[in-house]
């Protein structure tokens, strides 16, 4: 407290009392008080030469430039702009002391007198250096902690702005591969639509030549009719019976000798080329074009698990719970009730239909060529195998990673379409029934890919139905 009333004290002396602020070039009087000078210049332009403080008269003006108090004033004017000077005179409000401890249990800045009294007397402290530098450290390690949160968002935040930018690139990209597949079709089915009314103007013409030109005959013999029942009329209205009869003898024919037989042509269009199931007809002839090509596979006996049972034309398979006697070719299943497709693919866009039926378990997709087939093993896409189906009192699922993706079609399927695309990198199922959409997988295939099939498992003999290859129909995939 004393050396904060000392450090005041000084401070004060270097405060001009005329114009109140820090001296500016001070100059001493004859009396030994010191003044700005310019204030006692511009007080002694209004007055006598006195000193405005003890007001003693001088008869001559005489100022002697005080350089001690000039450095002591600068000192002072600039210890009060300083920031760091004023934050050091941070004073304890209730005693006046100077701030020099810091309590840990409280959490404030303490003066000594502080740390004796009874309110902090079991309390712990330490010098504010220390507490500062305590502080700091643990604030660096918020920091540290809070940027690397920032750089782990940050690579987020970038791979998220990349999966965005992946899905409407591939938005983009299906917009204008539906765009394009429609166009083909709308081209189709408009030069189908230009054929057939061309077809029917030409047969229209046809036909009508035929007609038109018995029309005119039908009119050139009206008119000779009319032009011969005009004469006779005139011959009726005769008066004159020598003239009457004197016109009769004179005529060489009768009146029906040059009359000949009319008949009327009757024609139809084709309807039925023009007004069948036009929509059946156009489908049909779109087939060519359609891709992907319709395929019927055939099962592969030499890869089927032993309890696997085909039938003679290789389209149907069940599960029978008795072990075959079959050689254990490295291609065969052995823990899986797979069987795979005679023919692989690699390339192209192939479809094919498989009857499930009633079936409570079952399993279509397809299979790599150098996929595991022996032992224990989970037939993921990660190794080789691309599969939806039916498992008892589990429901519909995908055999997708991690685990088992659960499907919940609105309509139970019967029938199922299995759509590969090669170069795109799809395989895509479908519940014929509703032909709506079921699920797809998408993968970079680099190998050759076959059908495979799994009726299920029939150890209670609830599962005895066969799993059917279908000859593949023309059918609309969404």
């Amino acid at each position: 407290m004393a050396s904060r009333q000392l450090g005041e004290s000084w401070t004060e002396e270097t405060i001009c009392s005329i114009c109140h602020d820090f001296f500016t070039d001070p100059v001493l009087l004859d009396c030994g008080h010191n003044f700005c000078r310019s204030c006692i210049s511009q007080c002694w332009e209004k007055e006598i030469n006195s000193c405005p403080e003890c007001r003693e008269e001088f008869p001559e003006r005489n100022l002697r430039i005080n350089r001690a108090l000039a450095n002591l004033a600068e000192k002072a004017r600039k210890l009060k702009l300083n920031p760091e000077e004023k934050e050091s005179k941070l004073r304890c409000e209730e005693h006046q002391e100077e701030l020099k401890l810091f309590c840990e249990t409280d959490k404030k800045l303490l003066c000594y007198t502080c740390r004796d009294s009874r309110q902090h007397k079991s309390h712990d402290f330490m010098p504010i250096k220390e507490a500062v530098e305590i502080y700091k450290d643990q604030l660096k390690s918020s920091l540290d902690s809070l940027t690397e949160n920032k750089m782990t968002f940050l690579e987020i935040e970038l791979k998220q702005t990349r999966k965005i930018s992946e899905v409407r690139k591939q938005s983009s990209s299906l917009q204008t591969h539906i765009t394009s597949e429609f166009s083909k079709m709308h081209q189709i089915l408009t030069e189908k639509e230009q054929r057939l009314l061309r077809d029917l103007r030409e047969e229209e013409e046809k036909i009508l030549e035929s007609m038109e030109k018995n029309l005119r005959e039908i009119q050139e013999n009206l008119n000779s009719i009319e032009e011969k029942l005009s004469k006779l009329q005139k011959q009726m209205e005769q008066k004159d019976e020598l003239i009457f009869l004197k016109d009769q003898a004179s005529r060489k024919t009768s009146i029906c000798d040059n009359s000949q037989k009319l008949t009327i042509k009757a024609a139809v269009l084709p309807i039925g080329k023009f007004k069948g199931p036009l929509l059946c007809t156009a489908w049909r002839e779109m087939i060519d074009f359609i891709k992907p090509a319709s395929a019927s596979p055939t099962l592969d006996p030499n890869t089927a698990h032993p309890q696997l049972i085909l039938s003679e034309d290789r389209t149907s398979v069940m599960h029978r719970n008795k072990r075959q006697l079959h050689r254990d070719n490295p291609e065969r299943f052995d823990s899986w009730a797979f069987v795979q497709g005679s023919e692989g693919f690699t390339s192209g866009r192939h479809y094919w239909e498989v009857e499930v039926g009633n079936k409570i378990e079952w399993g279509v997709g397809v299979v790599r060529e150098s996929a595991e087939r022996k032992g224990e093993m989970e037939p993921r896409p990660e190794i080789g195998y691309w599969v939806v189906g039916l498992i008892s009192r589990r429901g519909y699922f995908a055999l997708s990673s991690p685990s088992y993706l659960r499907l919940t079609p609105s309509v139970n399927p019967r029938k199922v379409g299995v759509y590969l695309d090669y170069e795109g990198g799809q395989v895509s199922f479908y519940n014929l029934d509703n032909m709506s959409h079921l699920f797809s997988f998408t993968h970079t295939f680099c190998e050759k890919i076959f059908p495979i099939f799994n009726p299920g498992w029939n150890f209670d003999g609830k599962n005895s139905g066969q799993l059917k290859i279908c000859g593949a129909t023309n059918r609309s995939i969404p």
